[in-house]
Parts: structure tokens; C-alpha cells; sequence
């Protein structure tokens, strides 16, 4: 797989998945752009990937229009193009259904799902663009999550911008597929994220998260990486509309599994 040459924007790629993203595709040739609302984060990530290749920073709230549309000309003023587009930016916010703020169930959909929207509309729109000027097609890549099928109770607004976004991809695909351009999400399971780092203390939590997962594994952000630089490649030229989860099993799984006993 080779994205060279290609200009990529990862949204909420200054830790966790979108960092690993970010390193995956300058790994692989590509000239990034990391989006965040954590500009220290971002300009550390910067500084700690630049040795790999191109790479800048731009601050962005993606459920701000105009950020978005500052985001879409920073990259073009940088690099001059827009090849792919990761819309990896999200939230999370846990509360009893009964006691869920209106505020924070409109922040995650905000954040989550309007992001998206705000971020592939202002990138198709270039890469339209480019295509009727006989350039060649993008890429678009969602995160979704085993939560767009999996339901959590105490975790309603994320669940319910997942399942969204399972949806935008479907819809944007086919929107999209006249001029070529592929829209594909990935939905990860439990990735040992910053969210998830506890359970390398917590014996009960691990097991938690082992029962259901055959693997018998916490994913790597590096596995999910590893995905995005494959559905952003011409790899997967035929693929489009498609959400792949990487969950070590969880989906299929209709029961717990055993947790051998670990230190």
C-alpha cells in the first residue's frame, strides 16, 4: 500500500487513533494535516511526527462551520490539494438516560456527527472540483464503532452518533460514487486508547472487556491505522459504503467467552 504524494486530513488526530493514523499515513508517504481543539496536543504531535514527513497543524472545531472551511484552506494553502479525509474527531459523554442533559446529548451529535457532515461536505465539494477538472478521485474514511450496533445505556449520545454515522457513510457513498470518490468508515472495538488505559490496573475491568472479545485482546490504535491506510489506498479502489469493524470477534459473539486467569 502507498498513499505518496497523497495530502490527508485526520480530524482529532492529536492522541489515540487519529495520532496513530497520522503516523501510519506519513509512514506511508502521505502529507498530513492534524485537526484538533487541543493546540498543545496538536503542535506536540507535530513536533514528535515531523521527522517522518510532511506535516502541519491546524486548529478546529469541526462542529463549526467555519472552522471547518479555515481547516479546508489551511491544507490547500500548505499542500495545494486534498486527497483524503479522516473524519476521526469525537466525544463521549456518560449518563443514566433519565438524568442526560439536552446539552450534552447536542454536544456529542455536534461533534461527532455534524463534524463529520460539516467535513466531508467542505472536502467533497474540493474533490468534485478537482474530478471535473480530470483529477483523480478521493477518499473518505469515518470512525465509526461497534456502538453504531452495540448498544450502551449509560452512553445514549455516542450510540446514537454512530448509528448516524453508519448512515452518512452509506448516504455520502452514494452521493459521492458518480465522481469516484469512495466514503468507508471503521467501526473499532475496545482500542487501548487514553479511555481505556485503566483496565491495565483494573483486573475486573479487563475481564470485562476480555469476556466479550475472542480475541482475548485489547486492540492496538496502530491496528485500526493500519485499516484507514488501507480503505484511504487505491488497495481498496472497489470499496465504498462499507463500514469494517475491528473488534477481535465482538460482533459475531452472541455469549461471554472465558478469561484465562492472567497476571
Amino acid at each position: 500500500m502507498s498513499l505518496t504524494n497523497k495530502v490527508a486530513i485526520i480530524t482529532g488526530a492529536a492522541r489515540g487513533i487519529g495520532f496513530a493514523i497520522a503516523k501510519r499515513f506519513l509512514h506511508d508517504g502521505a502529507r498530513v494535516v492534524i485537526a484538533d481543539v487541543d493546540d498543545e496536543a496538536g503542535e506536540a504531535a507535530v513536533e514528535e511526527l515531523k521527522g517522518l514527513g510532511e506535516v502541519i497543524y491546524v486548529s478546529c472545531n469541526v462542529a463549526e462551520k467555519l472552522d471547518v472551511r479555515n481547516l479546508v484552506a489551511e491544507t490547500l494553502n500548505a499542500f495545494g490539494d486534498i486527497d483524503i479525509l479522516v473524519n476521526n474527531a469525537g466525544i463521549a459523554v456518560g449518563s443514566d438516560f433519565l438524568t442526560l442533559e439536552e446539552a450534552d446529548f447536542d454536544r456529542v451529535l455536534q461533534v461527532n456527527l455534524k463534524g463529520a457532515f460539516l467535513a466531508s461536505q467542505a472536502v467533497a465539494r474540493h474533490m468534485v472540483e478537482k474530478v471535473q477538472a480530470g483529477g483523480t478521485p478521493g477518499a473518505i474514511v469515518n470512525m465509526s464503532s461497534v456502538n453504531a450496533v452495540l448498544a450502551i445505556p449509560s452512553q445514549i449520545p455516542y450510540c446514537v452518533s454512530k448509528g448516524g454515522m453508519s448512515q452518512l457513510t452509506k448516504a455520502t457513498s452514494l452521493a459521492l460514487a458518480p465522481y469516484g470518490i469512495r466514503v468507508n468508515a471503521i467501526g473499532p472495538g475496545s482500542i487501548m486508547t487514553d479511555m481505556l488505559a485503566s483496565v491495565n490496573s483494573d483486573k475486573a475491568a479487563r475481564n470485562r472487556i476480555l469476556s466479550r472479545t475472542p480475541l482475548s485482546r485489547v486492540g492496538e490504535p496502530s491496528e485500526i491505522a493500519s485499516v484507514a491506510a488501507f480503505l484511504a489506498s487505491d488497495d481498496a479502489s472497489y470499496i465504498t459504503g462499507q463500514t469494517i469493524f475491528v473488534d477481535g470477534g465482538r460482533l459475531p459473539l452472541n455469549y461471554t467467552v472465558a478469561v484465562p486467569d492472567a497476571d
